[in-house]
């Protein structure tokens, strides 16, 4: 572990103790699994409260993934419906879906971290996250949600190191995200589609697909792999493309660029 990385989580201490206690909304993905077992370290148990909101924006396996390291590691979890589609500005998908997004399910972490006794509330976000067009941090700032991470300049790559030196298997987790991002600005968001992405992801990590995406375009599909894993896409052609079309597509391709962060956003940059 390098003088740098230790500093920062050194500074990562101060901050949260000076907090005193913190609720924290959990996915289960490295960055907010991070924190709250940093946190729980850092402030112990009983100063800990994860939160994780239930939807169809996060596939089954992540789901029980979250419960199953809150009972691993032993953090105070609760579990609430996001009630996701009952948020205005979610559904019609427009280019600042993840502020309303972000607003609508923030405000009920807040309002159940308070009446558990939590007044502070923090995210996952890291340093990283700044590059990328990323509206729903605004939703956060005007919620005054801490992100201790990025505050204390702490990098994805950075908190996997740390995590593997706490003998956290999230180390080496693949990064998730919102299943709502697979589709495109301007296409209504529907259960169907959600799951079809789902269905399609999961079906991919069956075969051994790591940092992929199934990104929608109504009858089509568009598979996203890292570049090393195109020969593992060849191999399995013809078995994907019946899988995938089984699921509700029509068409199957492969971007040649592979995967690529909120490639969706792409558009919103050409205009």
């Amino acid at each position: 572990m390098n003088n740098i990385i230790l500093e920062k989580f050194k500074n990562l201490e101060s901050l949260l103790k000076s907090y005193g206690k913190i609720s924290v909304a959990f996915s289960g993905g490295v960055d907010s699994s991070f924190l709250v077992v940093a946190a729980k370290k850092i402030l112990g148990k009983e100063n800990v409260l994860a939160i994780n909101l239930i939807s169809s924006m996060q596939t089954k396996s992540e789901e029980n993934y979250a419960k199953d390291f809150a009972d691993k590691y032993d953090i105070n979890l609760i579990r609430v419906p996001a009630n996701e589609y009952s948020i205005p500005g979610f559904v019609e998908n427009s280019k600042d879906r993840c502020y309303f997004c972000k607003h609508a399910i923030f405000s009920k972490v807040i309002d159940i971290s308070k009446s558990n006794g939590f007044d502070i509330v923090a995210d996952g976000t890291n340093s990283d996250d700044e590059g990328d067009y990323r509206p729903g941090m605004r939703a956060l700032k005007e919620l005054n949600v801490m992100s201790p991470l990025k505050e204390v300049g702490l990098t994805k790559s950075e908190i996997r190191a740390l995590l593997k030196d706490m003998d956290v298997e999230t180390y080496n987790k693949p990064s998730a995200a919102c299943l709502a991002s697979r589709v495109p600005y301007g296409t209504e968001i529907t259960r169907e589609i959600l799951k079809q992405v789902e269905l399609s992801e999961e079906y991919l990590k069956s075969l051994g697909f790591i940092n992929h995406r199934v990104r929608y375009h109504e009858n089509l599909a568009r598979i996203e792999v890292t570049e090393n894993q195109f020969q593992l896409l060849i191999d399995h052609r013809l078995e994907i493309v019946k899988n995938i079309k089984s699921f509700g597509f029509i068409f199957v391709t492969c971007d040649l660029l592979g995967y690529t962060v909120g490639s969706h956003n792409l558009a919103l940059m050409e205009k």
